[in-house]
């Protein structure tokens, strides 16, 4: 398995919770997610995610976005492309953001006949059409990717080899949603997560020179080649010198190169990730604690226990009930 994918597995991605928003110039709104926009009606369970990522695809029209205190960070967005607020920040969206914003959550209107809950607001000016949905998401602020990702990330699904199919299934899927049709919105919340990862992998791929990071990490030959081994196999005992040989670099270099790309010498990136699988294992399986203990590459479950404890400052058994 490549590193990105393990990456984006473990943070179990979930779409949905969808609604159908068309605003008239002048127009202006501040919204971030909440809990309350994730209940029942909205569209299919996000789960127990523990981070909300909100996301706009644009229809028609376009618009200005910017995170609440980037100053100088517009965006403008229009048809056929995606926006992504990978942080869940508070953000303002509109046709001119030097208006003072209404907030999202209180235009939000319940279906009449069935679909989605929509938004219908603004002047009398150019409109804008868009889906808005919501991607869940566990422990974020721990995963390589997402919390690595800037504050706004676009997608334009208008290019690119996937793009005929990915614009084509999501235009077909939100007019599907939009007149009431069943088992619309779950197609919608599969193709919302498979937008995520495609905007992640662009996002990567054009990265400049010089960039550090995770996913700059994986653009490096070796480093790349050395959290593809490590994803593969977290429970082998590897040693700084086994990787090295592995990947063709002595171990000072590899070394080197992970604390400079990625933050971390390799051993401790991969001491971090186990942990983030074993956190992933207690969320969501029944597994035991000796079990999980052997999934990570531990010898005893009291070894993995002091492990854990250490990066989450609770024994597994106190965290998993607490985060089940």
């Amino acid at each position: 398995m490549d590193a990105l994918s393990d990456v984006l597995r473990v943070a179990h991605l979930t779409g949905g919770v969808f609604l159908h928003a068309e605003f008239f110039a002048p127009w202006c709104i501040a919204t971030r997610v909440g809990p309350e926009h994730c209940a029942p009606g909205l569209g299919p369970a996000l789960g127990p995610a523990s981070h909300l990522i909100p996301y706009h695809y644009i229809i028609e029209g376009e618009f200005q976005i910017r995170v609440d205190g980037e100053d100088g960070a517009d965006l403008t967005v229009g048809p056929g492309e995606v926006v992504l607020v990978p942080h869940n920040d508070l953000h303002l969206m509109g046709s001119d953001l030097s208006l003072t914003p209404v907030l999202g959550s209180d235009i939000i209107q319940p279906p009449k006949d069935g679909g989605l809950f929509s938004v219908r607001h603004g002047g009398n000016g150019e409109p804008t059409r868009m889906i808005c949905g919501f991607l869940g998401c566990a422990d974020a602020e721990c995963n390589p990717v997402i919390s690595t990702l800037p504050p706004l990330l676009r997608l334009n699904v208008e290019q690119g080899g996937a793009a005929e199919w990915i614009r084509s299934t999501f235009q077909y899927a939100a007019e599907e949603v939009a007149v009431g049709r069943p088992g619309s919105e779950t197609v919608l919340a599969k193709l919302s997560e498979l937008l995520f990862v495609e905007a992640v992998r662009r996002y990567a791929e054009a990265l400049p020179e010089g960039q550090t990071g995770w996913l700059a990490g994986l653009r490096e030959p070796y480093v790349a080649r050395a959290l593809a081994l490590l994803h593969r196999d977290i429970t082998r005992r590897w040693t700084v010198d086994d990787l090295g040989r592995e990947v063709g670099l002595s171990r000072s270099a590899l070394a080197d190169r992970c604390i400079r790309l990625i933050g971390v010498p390799p051993m401790h990136y991969l001491a971090n990730w186990r942990m983030q699988i074993a956190a992933q294992k207690l969320r969501s399986t029944s597994a035991s604690l000796a079990q999980i203990a052997e999934i990570v590459g531990y010898d005893s479950e009291a070894a993995f226990s002091r492990a854990f404890k250490k990066a989450f400052g609770a024994a597994p058994a106190t965290w998993r009930r607490s985060n089940g």
